[in-house]
């Protein structure tokens, strides 16, 4: 049987913070933790299984090349985007090896995290919670939504990434209606920085009553 959010250690609430490339979803993060809330990051997950020396990076050295390494010895990440997002099969590929190491440590973390007692909720964050099937492990869902023109002026200006790469990888994700139709809550990042972190302290606001009133009917 798959784990959820009511088979993890601990009963604190766990949202699932989600939002396509380029939406604000990194940025929503860093304001839930400069409001105190523990941030479990995907992305810094996927980049750790795949360190020197790992079993996974082996295995991508093996299936690549070492072309697909830095002169470091790391993972050229760049490099490995562009080939998986012109290539479904090298996609899926990648996918399959990665995606059970991460959802493990995730796992990990998030048990972790319900163990500290001075905070009310935690965040998991990740671009591809709902693809992943990874909102099985969180009580809600909260979507940084932003239209295609801004996701693609965004991550153009942030990314080291040509056009085609962008399109191809927003193409890869869900549509911004099917994101929307499995979110519980849903903020809209076409704005600037202050709007998104004014609606994340509404959010935090929002998050810490339902954790008290969970908390209440457990005590009852």
């Amino acid at each position: 049987m798959a784990e959820t959010a009511h088979h993890l250690p601990g009963s604190k609430l766990l949202v699932g913070l989600t939002g396509g490339i380029g939406s604000g979803k990194s940025a929503a993060a860093a304001g839930f933790e400069a409001l105190g809330i523990p941030v479990i990051e995907a992305d810094v997950v996927a980049r750790e299984v795949v360190s020197p020396g790992t079993a996974a990076l082996a295995a991508i050295i093996r299936h690549c090349g070492s072309g697909i390494l830095l002169p470091s010895g790391e993972l050229d990440r760049a490099t490995l985007r562009q080939r998986v997002f012109a290539d479904a099969a090298e996609r899926r590929w990648l996918e399959a090896l990665l995606h059970p190491l991460i959802r493990a440590n995730l796992i990990q973390q998030i048990g972790a995290a319900a163990a500290l007692p001075e905070t009310p909720y935690a965040i998991l964050s990740n671009s591809l919670l709902l693809e992943t099937g990874q909102d099985a492990l969180v009580h809600r869902v909260l979507l940084i939504d932003a239209c295609e023109e801004k996701q693609r002026e965004r991550t153009l200006h942030r990314d080291s990434v040509d056009a085609r790469t962008v399109d191809a990888i927003i193409a890869s994700q869900w549509r911004r209606e099917h994101r929307r139709a499995r979110a519980d809550d849903v903020i809209l990042n076409d704005g600037t920085l202050q709007e998104l972190d004014s609606a994340v302290r509404a959010m935090d606001e929002r998050y810490r009553r339902l954790a008290a009133a969970a908390t209440t009917q457990e005590e009852k």
